[in-house]
């Protein structure tokens, strides 16, 4: 059976952004939908912890995963490194080897970059991008780099912001008609 998997960034939540709105949206239409908290904050966010938390739930061929800001890095490295197929993929707002956001995101998302990103393509052939032409936290240049390498399918959303609920998104249509 299908399943879903649904990702936050870094000092996220669950309950944030479009991350409710779409598990509501797909467990309407009868699909299974996990959306962990994963751990968050200095000290405690960090990929061996996200590892930890992802493995409690249940990634295979008929798995799509979708995941905002670092988590779409995160997921390649957690597949790449467990070697896990999964059906596809949707990353929002993701990127991979970029610092200077700010110290403490730093410290928090350095543990998930990779060298080895365009890997990915060896555990998942449908790899979906979107990002934002005005990203107030991650460049432009970053997010579309990190789409170039590892997606088949990109959607540039025009004043997007960082595509979250700071920027107005606490629904994601644009996310539906892809899956």
């Amino acid at each position: 059976m299908n399943n879903y998997i649904i990702l936050h960034g870094s000092f996220g939540s669950k309950d944030g952004n479009w991350f409710p709105w779409l598990k509501k949206e797909l467990e309407s239409r009868n699909y299974k939908v996990d959306v962990p908290q994963m751990p968050v904050g200095v000290g405690n966010q960090n990929y061996d912890n996200w590892e930890k938390e992802l493995n409690k739930l249940s990634a295979n061929e008929n798995t799509t995963i979708i995941a905002h800001s670092i988590a779409p890095v995160f997921v390649c490295k957690y597949l790449i490194n467990n070697k896990i197929k999964v059906k596809k993929l949707i990353f929002v707002c993701g990127f991979n080897n970029y610092l200077g956001i700010d110290p403490d995101f730093d410290a928090v998302n350095e543990t998930m970059f990779l060298n080895n990103l365009d890997d990915i393509k060896k555990y998942c052939n449908n790899i979906i991008c979107f990002y934002s032409d005005n990203d107030p936290y991650v460049k432009f240049e970053v997010e579309k780099d990190f789409a170039n390498l590892v997606s088949n399918e990109q959607h540039i959303i025009k004043n997007g912001g960082h595509i979250n609920a700071e920027s107005g998104y606490t629904e994601f249509k644009e996310i539906l008609e892809v899956l």
